[in-house]
């Protein structure tokens, strides 16, 4: 039997069009998947601790909040409880300041935190902005959006750490992610356009893992990439104010 240049052409646009579906399918599974999966607030995988490195687990002798459970303890705690209610990510603006639904980014894994351990990051940082714009985008204030931009909590933890100290007194630390003793769960660790609270769980070189929200395609919360993510640009513990 013959076949004709129209049946040819007939059956190639059959093929293509089984083709496209499955392309389309494919992706929409993908983004179903990712949508509505369960993401680990944990890591998969061998950790080790403090006490494995004959490390000292620094206990904070503050308790902002008064709830028995020391500044960076609380931090610690409060980073995993908010990760644990499997936050999708998107960035999207609030009139609370803080998500009010389901969605977050990774600012939002700090200043949940934070306000976990009695600390309203929100209002802190509208507060250092307001007395001390020296670093800050040269932009009016907005306390709805301006603490959950990682620029801005650079620039905030870096006048909380100065001589002056503030609201929310800091000490700055190393930025190499080797010199594993200065390096403690609870404490804030700022890169390039990044925010994580560093976990209290380590590789086993002794390099803390962080907690952190960092895109919807996440294998877990807490992972190995203190010293993968790229430069470290600050490096943060809550002390006691004055």
């Amino acid at each position: 039997m013959k076949i004709t240049a129209d049946s040819r052409e007939g059956r190639i646009l059959k093929i293509v069009g089984v083709v496209l579906f499955a392309a389309v399918m494919l992706l929409l599974s993908g983004v179903l998947y990712f949508h509505f999966r369960k993401v680990p607030a944990v890591a998969t995988g061998e950790t080790f601790s403090n006490e494995d490195f004959g490390l000292d687990t620094w206990v904070s002798p503050f308790d902002a909040d008064g709830d028995g459970v020391d500044d960076q303890t609380d931090v610690l705690q409060s980073a995993r409880d908010y990760l644990a209610t499997n936050p999708k990510y998107e960035s999207r603006y609030y009139l609370t300041g803080y998500p009010d639904d389901e969605y977050g980014v990774c600012t939002d894994v700090v200043a949940f935190a934070l306000r976990g351990a009695g600390y309203d990051l929100q209002a802190l940082v509208d507060a250092d902005i307001r007395a001390n714009h020296d670093g800050y985008a040269d932009e009016a204030p907005d306390p709805n959006i301006d603490f959950r931009r990682v620029r801005n909590l650079l620039v905030f933890f870096q006048h909380m750490s100065g001589d002056d100290g503030g609201a929310l007194a800091c000490m700055s630390l190393s930025c190499d992610p080797q010199e594993i003793k200065s390096w403690q769960g609870g404490d804030i660790v700022i890169f390039d356009n990044h925010i994580a609270i560093v976990s209290d769980r380590r590789n086993r070189d002794g390099v803390c893992l962080i907690l952190h929200h960092a895109n919807p395609f996440q294998l877990s919360f807490e992972e190995d990439r203190l010293s993968k993510y790229g430069e470290i640009l600050g490096h943060f513990r809550l002390i006691p104010p004055d």
